[in-house]
């Protein structure tokens, strides 16, 4: 098999390992049922939320995402921006949105109460007053403190997320939009291996207490984001049972609190955290949680059915954890597959979707929102039944062959090659054709991103094989942030960058 260079392209915002807490018990505990703060809208909204991303190099129209979440039932949506166009397609939709603000901009925000202000007014004010968008929350950051982050924003969160605060008293909407920071679950661990340990990251204690006291003081949550995969995926011994809700792991007795799964005892850390230093009755959102479906050998449909549909069924009937029984406020992660997400966590980063990039649900899910499983999304236009694949008689042993598939991965999406992914059983030339294609369809089929130092073909025979999907891309749409004319500007960005590699490996 090739060794093909990967492409980086994108923000990491989600993974590290949350603290190992398992072992022999269950930990992570919380405390008794929260007294909410002004938070109504905590408890009166049900159901379950999602988080919708836009790391994809052909989105799909944000009016048929919005569709699909009300046909849907999903009640909650959290963005990672504040895109026009997004919370445009949101308007008088009734759907709950949590807006994003990126952790590149927290410096400029944290150092000015005017940009603050400026921010507030066009992400949030305007959108609740001309477009009728229900903002509850704006996200200051996501996972800012996260330890691969070194520290970059520290020093600049609380801040931000003051003048933000500050922005929205002015505006006259603090009682309605919340502020709130996404957590990784690494900024809390536990001493003790049980969740009665817990406590905040030492070398981070000062500025999480800042922030925790300020949200508490300021009726706002604290969002946190759970990943039993990740465990898994960064601990070879990590008992798989464990990872799940079927009841079937050892199950672990933390003070007569009994603990069968990692998700219990990882948000009971939490709680245990926040009691400790006087916010035991602070809300607690779960801003992220969810299960890849490819890119490792533990991502596959399988276990992201199992984990997605017995979380599903964990938390129904308003079921919280052992230190909280009220009911758990979250966000699966993620709504749509984002092909442009980077890769330095895993090949799995691509894959979070509970629908693949055209909105087709992956497998079989019930959010107990509608009297079937889920239902894809509508009206959604592809391009033509066409795929690029290796010219046949190719010879193996081609020169051009490796620098052709390395640079079709590095601008194109290869994580779906690799061991015990779907499609791992490929031989070479399957290998080298789905290279070949994924640089192809993301260049919407254009002919010169098929050429390939004359390696590439055009067939009109469906290559996908097994569980292997040659995917064809969907049409791209208009729209105010990226006309079509955008798309076809970064196409041909690309393909002439393909012309000058070829050139250059003549």
């Amino acid at each position: 098999m090739f060794n093909a260079v990967l492409a980086t392209n994108g923000t990491f915002f989600t993974l590290l390992p949350a603290p190992q807490i398992y072992s022999n018990v269950n930990r992570q505990t919380s405390s008794k049922p929260n007294k909410v703060i002004d938070l109504g809208h905590l408890e009166a909204v049900g159901g379950i939320g999602a988080n919708w991303g836009s790391q994809t190099s052909h989105n799909l129209p944000p009016d048929i995402v919005v569709r699909m979440l009300r046909e849907n039932g999903i009640q909650k949506v959290k963005l990672f921006d504040a895109d026009y166009d997004t919370l445009r397609a949101l308007d008088k939709s009734g759907i709950e949105v949590m807006v994003g603000i990126p952790n590149d901009m927290l410096s400029s925000l944290a150092s000015s109460s005017k940009a603050a202000e400026k921010w507030v007014s066009e992400n949030v004010s305007h959108h609740i007053t001309t477009n009728h968008v229900n903002i509850r929350y704006v996200a200051v950051g996501n996972e800012p403190f996260l330890a691969t982050y070194n520290g970059s924003f520290l020093r600049t969160t609380y801040p931000a997320l003051r003048n933000v605060q500050e922005a929205l008293n002015k505006a006259r909407l603090s009682n309605q939009v919340k502020v709130t920071v996404p957590l990784n679950a690494d900024v809390y661990s536990t001493s003790t291996t049980f969740p009665s340990g817990g406590d905040f990251r030492a070398d981070i204690h000062d500025f999480m207490i800042q922030i925790v006291q300020f949200l508490s003081e300021n009726g706002a949550p604290f969002t946190v984001n759970i990943y039993p995969f990740i465990s898994l995926y960064t601990d070879a011994n990590f008992p798989v049972e464990y990872a799940f809700f079927d009841g079937n792991a050892t199950p672990l007795n933390d003070g007569g609190m009994t603990y069968y799964n990692m998700f219990d005892a990882n948000h009971d850390t939490l709680v245990w955290a926040l009691q400790k230093n006087g916010f035991g009755n602070l809300p607690i959102i779960v801003g992220e949680i969810g299960w890849p479906t490819d890119g490792d050998r533990n991502a596959n449909l399988q276990y992201a059915q199992r984990f997605n549909q017995g979380f599903m069924t964990h938390i129904s009937g308003g079921k919280g954890t052992p230190m909280r029984p009220s009911p758990i406020n979250a966000y699966l992660f993620s709504l749509i597959d984002e092909d442009e997400k980077s890769i330095d966590p895993g090949n799995f980063e691509r894959h979070w979707g509970v629908f693949a990039y055209d909105g087709q649900p992956k497998y079989s899910l019930n959010l107990g929102t509608t009297n079937s499983g889920l239902i894809p999304a509508r009206n959604v236009t592809y391009l033509e039944n066409k795929w690029c694949i290796l010219k046949p008689n190719t010879k193996p042993d081609d020169p051009q062959i490796a620098p052709s598939v390395s640079y079709a991965c590095s601008l194109a999406d290869c994580t779906s090659l690799g061991y015990q992914t779907s499609c791992g059983s490929l031989d070479s030339a399957g290998n080298i054709s789905y290279a070949f294609n994924s640089y192809y369809q993301k260049n919407n089929q254009l002919d010169v991103a098929c050429k390939f130092s004359g390696l590439g073909t055009v067939t009109k025979v469906n290559p996908s094989t097994g569980s292997c999907q040659f995917h064809i891309m969907i049409r791209p749409y208009s729209s105010g942030a990226q006309p079509v004319s955008g798309y076809i500007g970064m196409t041909l960005a690309l393909v002439l960058g393909l012309t000058t590699f070829l050139l250059c490996n003549l």
